[in-house]
């Protein structure tokens, strides 16, 4: 915080907008806590409203088989107090049970159970079907448990409808999701069992009375049995299921505040003893106004803030622009950019420092260029003497041979030598420039040539390159050298049964072209002498003139295909040398 710019909005945070944004979080939080309560106190009273509205219903549904026993047509039909009865007036057996099925608009479907015969009959959509034999209904698993206790009535979880009698008049694309009520008929004087009326009713009737707690859709609410079953849920997925562990777990809890949630639970009376009502609400749904009003004051805020920065902006602008501007030029120039104009206009400590920067980039420009230069003419320098390395003992050797041939015979081997001999001394013209690696191969032939006739046909010696590596560019003379060093350190040492080997190899995006030979080699100690001298860079280090020609290949390698390229050497663990010049496919530098 020592800049002018930072002070001043340092100023401005301290006495502006961090006592105005404080009160804003007092005011956010009393806002929120009051909307709490206000809100738990409306969704209390919500609640208790609605669980009466749900036990009046219930019982309404609960109350409703009852009304057969004050109309004696429906009631006939459980009776059956003779053996044809059940065929005596079908019209009015129909009418009544159609009837009873009309009463509600939540019955989807009607089952009577008649137990002195075993059979059954359902009404579906106000129609009535044939009687069905069921003489296994009372085994069924809430029927018997109905059937066994002392209670009336017995309340099953909500499912899809089933068609008890396999009737036609229940189609079988009606996948409704209803909740089952089985009610137990007995006569009242002889307490005999008489039947069985099932009723499965829609979930739309209290479903709406439950989605009434819910706003705007960022509620839920649900209804539990006492087994823990979901008899509702505004989440459709969970209607008929157990409630899951860790909702369970909340509901149960004594808090009502779970984090994200605000849970409040109502345990039901009447024909819902022990059943449940849930509601959970989103917090953030649940202070959403206080949010509102937190937004508008920060708003507000910012609006004072911005007011505050565009007072000081002025100010600060003729003082920080000026530092901005060269804090830029300095990140220019460590990003590369050498040649950063500078205008020293001002008369301050600004001007003063921009002055002084312009001296000193100056300065270090014409050091880089003396330098630049002085790199290229040692370049030169060592290229030259490379291009000189066809020693003249070899000339000399080499026309010497070529006259003991012409004295002794008229011989077409004059020819070819005196040809070999042209051949590289035209190659040699070209040392600076790029050639095929079929061109540097020709080179090392015509030289082989002439080296056969001076030590004999028995040279050892193998190409193995194959026509896509010759067809790639190189730098001149870059394998010739190594060619020469076999017959300087290997034949003309006394090496002479050495077998030389030059072959290549493409992997991945790398050209490996390796020479090596069986015959002389170097001692451990040597080798990383050779390492050191190679790899220091180029013109620094101490190195022996003797290995001046690995070490120009080796620096050509590098400048011309950046620093992944180079040599690599090895003593074949004594048995021999062996060079690899390594080279990336796509050079640095272009090699037209």
């Amino acid at each position: 915080m020592k800049s002018i710019q930072s002070r001043l909005f340092l100023m401005l945070l301290l006495f502006i907008i961090i006592p105005y944004f404080l009160s804003v979080f007092f005011i956010y939080g009393y806002t929120k806590d009051r909307v709490e309560q206000q809100a738990l106190e409306v969704s209390n009273n919500q609640m208790n409203k609605l669980s009466e509205e749900l036990e009046q219903y219930f019982q309404d549904m609960i109350n409703l088989p009852y009304i057969l026993y004050r109309n004696p047509d429906l009631f006939q039909v459980f009776r059956n107090d003779s053996e044809d009865s059940r065929y005596s007036n079908p019209n009015s057996r129909e009418k009544s049970i159609e009837t009873f099925y009309l009463m509600r608009n939540e019955i989807r479907q009607v089952r009577f159970y008649l137990d002195r015969n075993k059979e059954s009959f359902t009404a579906y959509n106000a129609k009535v079907s044939a009687p069905k034999l069921k003489p296994d209904l009372l085994n069924q698993e809430s029927i018997k448990k109905l059937y066994q206790s002392n209670v009336n009535y017995l309340i099953e979880p909500p499912h899809k409808i089933v068609n008890y009698n396999n009737a036609a008049i229940v189609p079988q694309s009606d996948n409704t999701v209803v909740m089952t009520f089985h009610h137990k008929i007995v006569d009242v004087l002889s307490n005999e069992f008489l039947g069985i009326i099932t009723m499965d009713i829609d979930l739309n009737g209290y479903a709406r009375l439950c989605n009434t707690l819910i706003q705007k859709n960022e509620e839920s609410v649900l209804l539990v049995d006492p087994n823990d079953r979901v008899m509702y849920a505004s989440d459709a997925t969970l209607i008929g299921k157990s409630v899951p562990p860790s909702l369970l777990e909340r509901i149960n809890a004594t808090d009502i505040d779970s984090g994200e949630d605000i849970l409040l639970s109502k345990t039901l009376s009447g024909s819902l003893k022990q059943w449940k009502l849930i509601k959970i609400t989103p917090s953030h749904f649940l202070f959403q106004n206080a949010r509102q009003t937190a937004f508008i004051n920060i708003l507000v805020g910012i609006g004072v803030g911005m007011m505050g920065l565009l007072m000081i902006g002025f100010v600060s602008y003729r003082i920080t622009r000026p530092i901005k501007m060269l804090s830029l030029k300095v990140r220019s120039i460590e990003g590369g950019n050498m040649n950063v104009p500078f205008h020293h206009k001002r008369e301050d400590e600004i001007g003063h420092l921009e002055k002084h920067m312009k001296d000193m980039m100056d300065r270090i420009n014409r050091h880089i260029e003396r330098e630049y230069k002085l790199d290229i003419e040692n370049r030169k320098n060592q290229f030259r003497a490379l291009k000189s390395q066809v020693n003249p003992h070899f000339l000399f050797n080499a026309l010497q041979s070529i006259g003991a041939v012409a004295l002794r015979s008229q011989s077409p081997n004059v020819y070819q030598l005196v040809t070999s001999l042209s051949k590289m001394m035209r190659y040699s013209i070209r040392a600076d420039q790029w050639v095929l690696v079929r061109d540097e191969v020709d080179y090392i032939q015509a030289y082989l040539s002439l080296q056969m006739e001076r030590f004999g046909n028995n040279l050892n010696i193998s190409i193995k390159l194959n026509e896509e590596i010759q067809r790639m560019k190189i730098p001149s003379m870059i394998i010739q050298p190594l060619v020469e060093n076999f017959f300087k350190h290997c034949y003309e040492e006394g090496f002479q049964d050495g077998h030389l080997s030059i072959y290549g190899e493409i992997k991945g995006e790398t050209l490996t072209l390796t020479v090596e030979n069986d015959g002389s080699s170097v001692t451990l100690s040597k080798l990383q002498s050779l390492r050191e001298n190679i790899y220091t860079a180029p013109y620094t280090g101490t190195y022996s003139h003797e290995h001046i020609g690995l070490k120009n290949i080796h620096d050509r390698l590098v400048l011309n295909y950046g620093q992944n390229a180079g040599l690599k050497l090895d003593t074949k663990q004594g048995q021999g040398f062996l060079v690899q010049l390594v080279i990336p496919l796509e050079p640095n530098v272009s090699n037209d």
